[in-house]
């Protein structure tokens, strides 16, 4: 697991063999509680999300390496055991341990808050994002004020004055996307690497000491 204090984490957790993690809208809110309380106690911000039927993404920080792990442990296991007493069934429920990536704030954070945000949008589950319950973007586009979250310092740096962000974040929400931008994400995620420009990956690897670049599925071409 790659973690950096005070770094971002995108973090997205599936349901096992791509079943339904939130049969209705208790399920969510019952998620949002154990999440809400796990972050609060290991001190794990989370600055945008978006709860699936089958997925959730999130993305979070925490000042000490190790608390994001901590905290979607104590909240994923919670939530396993009510479900499966909610609904009557046994045996696991998340696909594993959740993938992370790592994302640079300066080049890359509002973009993958786009990304969470737009999900709905891509899966045709709604024709804009605002449309969609279950997400940070109204908190984002100034409609409400989610207890969940906590607002990142580049959103805030959009501009000083809240309705003016929230407008700045909309126009953001709505412009054209890079022909690579979901695409990098994806595999950055798929791979669990350090999403961001060259500089930041730089002290990504020799902070942990390891390759933080996404590569090539396959085998290197032979010469």
């Amino acid at each position: 697991r790659i973690e950096l204090p005070g770094v971002p984490l995108h973090v997205t957790q599936r349901g096992v063999n791509r079943c339904a993690i939130f049969m209705d809208d208790a399920d969510r809110h019952h998620y949002r509680r154990l999440l809400r309380d796990a972050c609060r106690k290991h001190a794990v911000a989370v600055h945008a999300f978006v709860l699936m039927d089958n997925h959730v993404h999130l993305l979070l920080s925490a000042a000490e390496a190790g608390c994001v792990s901590r905290a979607l442990r104590q909240a994923g296991q919670s939530y396993v055991q009510s479900f499966n007493q909610r609904h009557g069934r046994v045996g696991t429920l998340w696909r594993g341990r959740f993938k992370s990536s790592l994302v640079d704030s300066e080049a890359y954070l509002l973009r993958v808050m786009r990304y969470i945000e737009l999900n709905p949008v891509r899966a045709a589950m709604v024709e804009r994002p605002e449309d969609y319950r279950w997400s940070s973007v109204h908190t984002h586009l100034g409609s409400t004020q989610d207890p969940l979250l906590t607002l990142h310092p580049i959103y805030t740096a959009l501009r000083a004055d809240r309705t003016r962000r929230a407008d700045a974040y909309r126009t953001w929400l709505y412009a054209p996307l890079a022909p690579d931008e979901l695409t990098r994400i994806r595999i950055y995620m798929a791979q669990e690497k350090a999403l961001g420009d060259p500089r930041f990956q730089l002290m990504v690897a020799k902070a942990l000491n390891r390759p933080v670049i996404a590569r090539p599925r396959g085998r290197p071409p032979r010469l």
